[in-house]
């Protein structure tokens, strides 16, 4: 198997390009005759909708097969192959069957778990029947495709995930509210333009937000994106943005909704305390750790306490972060450990061992002067209780009252998180994100879906290389049973010479018996070898069984030519 796809989607393309690259359908079929015709390519199909135009071939030549195909591609699109190239992606043999069945299934669709795409499918498998452009591979290729696309939406909740996991998370930052009266005249910013943003974008233009910012690190493909929206009837208003600007953004906008490949912090709660400050609202409770050397600050903390108006104590040398610490306990009664914002109760039935969980009022003479060592003791059972409380149900939106004035909504649906969970500490702030989700509702569909969706593609994709595989060498075994028939069918004619007294159910019965030696002789070999096959490097046994039984090329391709010929032979799967 040589499968090659050369293309270009809403995932690689400005809209502006795909509007242009758009394929009619007499172009389509001057693409498949002219590909066919090319050298490297014996078969194809295309598969071209709104948001994608792309060439699948068997090529004998990997390379001459990019340059070929690409050259197609931008010659029946009318768009310069200079102009395509930056655009296209290649995907080859096991990645262009693993692409295929991601499509299949709506993993690389704009809206995730699309199932219209899987009528598309069958579109481009019925193109190619008809201008006999698909060949073996193509029909078995697109055939499994389907098959896989149709399991992924019976199995798991694909099909409806990205719409219900967008709308949970907006529901649940709308709280009491109805969604569509929550957004209403709304200005939103979102960051990143994969399908699951892109999801989020149309779902918010659609429920009456009235601006959209969209910012992501490949500029291209925010400003697709804010064309699409703009473009989609709702009346929005969208522009794109560079990441740089998103802390200028975060002051102007009311939702934010991020969702990234990032693999740290795309907002962190500095940010997002800078952004909400603005409007003298936000005191920023301490965010700071107990830790083995003692207790650590961090500007943040020192700023929200400065904004607080917490008095200073006086500190003694190398006594200020304690001091710092003691003050913002008088003040909120809470100490900030290991990220998590912990409450000091005014008494606790398992208290601290060294007494240090005294009443706020008595805070500062409970902490003054003790060691490190002691502090790293507090910690620990400040830990513990953390733990426990960590333990209890959680509510889903963050914030510090759910009575309070909201000022920034953010929702963030990406794995690992875009946005620092200690944002829900500032007063204004609340946030959605996909544990909080997962702890308000087991029923919620989560990011676990299209894990789920990505396992079976894998499996698939095995499973199809696997039966590529062995259907190579079945030529090799139907030639290997040719020879095999031929040589009975000589040694019959041989015996008719030489005991020409045999009736005819004699010699039936002797012809069968012959059949039934060479069967039998041939079956577990056949079975074997076609087990092999089907395992990496397996492509090595058909040569092996040439050379043992001196089987004829020519016979060996006549097979594979008829079986070519008839590409619906063994596929009881067929489109109707």
């Amino acid at each position: 198997m040589s499968l090659l796809v050369v293309g270009l989607s809403h995932r690689s393309a400005p809209v502006s390009v795909l509007e242009r690259a758009s394929l009619s359908t007499d172009a389509k079929v001057k693409l498949l005759h002219d590909t066919l015709a090319a050298e490297p390519a014996a078969e194809a199909t295309v598969l071209a909708t709104c948001n994608r135009i792309e060439l699948y071939a068997d090529v004998d030549k990997f390379h001459a097969g990019v340059a070929e195909l690409s050259t197609l591609l931008a010659q029946h699109s009318g768009v310069a192959l200079e102009e395509l190239t930056p655009y296209l992606y290649v995907h080859y043999e096991d990645r262009a069957v693993h692409h295929l069945f991601s499509v299949a299934c709506g993993l690389d669709s704009m809206v995730v778990g699309e199932g219209q795409i899987l009528g598309q499918i069958k579109d481009a498998l019925a193109l190619g029947q008809e201008l006999h452009t698909a060949g073996r591979l193509v029909n078995d290729l697109f055939q499994q495709a389907l098959r896989v696309g149709k399991r992924a939406h019976s199995e798991t909740g694909i099909d409806r995930a990205g719409q219900s996991l967008v709308t949970f998370g907006l529901e649940q930052l709308a709280v009491h509210e109805p969604v569509g009266q929550w957004a209403a005249g709304k200005r939103a910013l979102v960051i990143g333009a994969g399908s699951m943003s892109s999801l989020a974008a149309a779902t918010l233009a659609r429920v009456g937000v009235a601006d959209i910012a969209v910012a992501n690190r490949t500029a291209e493909r925010a400003e697709r994106l804010a064309e699409i929206l703009v473009a989609s009837g709702t009346g929005v208003t969208a522009r794109a943005v560079t990441m740089g600007s998103v802390a200028e953004e975060l002051t102007r906008v009311d939702v934010v909704v991020s969702c990234t490949g990032a693999t740290g912090l795309v907002l962190s709660a500095d940010d997002v305390l800078a952004a909400v400050s603005g409007d003298g609202t936000a005191e920023l409770l301490p965010v700071g750790a107990v830790t083995r050397a003692g207790v650590a600050r961090t500007a943040t903390a020192e700023t929200a306490i400065a904004r607080a108006g917490v008095a200073r104590a006086a500190e003694p040398a190398g006594g200020d972060v304690l001091a710092r610490l003691v003050a913002a306990a008088e003040a909120g009664r809470r100490i900030a450990d290991a990220g998590a914002v912990r409450t000091i109760p005014a008494a606790e039935p398992d208290g601290c061992p060294l007494g240090l969980d005294a009443p706020a009022g008595d805070g500062r003479a409970a902490l003054t002067g003790v060691d490190a060592g002691s502090l790293e003791l507090h910690g620990t059972w400040a830990d513990q209780g953390e733990a426990a409380a960590q333990r209890q149900p959680r509510r889903t939106a963050r914030s510090r009252a759910d009575g309070a004035p909201v000022r920034l909504a953010l929702l963030d649906l990406a794995m690992p998180r875009d946005i620092d969970a200690a944002v829900h500490r500032i007063p204004g702030v609340r946030l959605v994100d996909i544990e909080s989700l997962a702890e308000t509702s087991a029923d919620a569909p989560m990011a676990a879906d299209v894990d789920a969706v990505r396992g079976i593609v894998a499996e698939e994709v095995a499973a199809f290389g696997a039966a590529q595989r062995a259907a190579h060498i079945t030529p090799t075994v139907v030639a290997l049973r040719a020879m095999a028939a031929e040589v009975v069918a000589m040694e019959v004619a041989r015996l008719d010479g030489r005991v020409p007294d045999l009736d005819e159910r004699q010699r039936a019965e002797v012809t069968q018996t012959v059949r039934r030696v060479v069967d039998k002789l041939l079956h577990a070999p056949t079975v074997r070898v076609k087990q092999l096959a089907s395992e990496p490097g397996g492509a090595g046994y058909a040569e092996a069984l040439r050379e043992l039984f001196d089987l004829d090329p020519q016979t060996v391709a006549s097979v594979s030519r008829a079986d070519a010929a008839d590409p619906k032979n063994d596929d009881p799967g067929r489109a109707s």
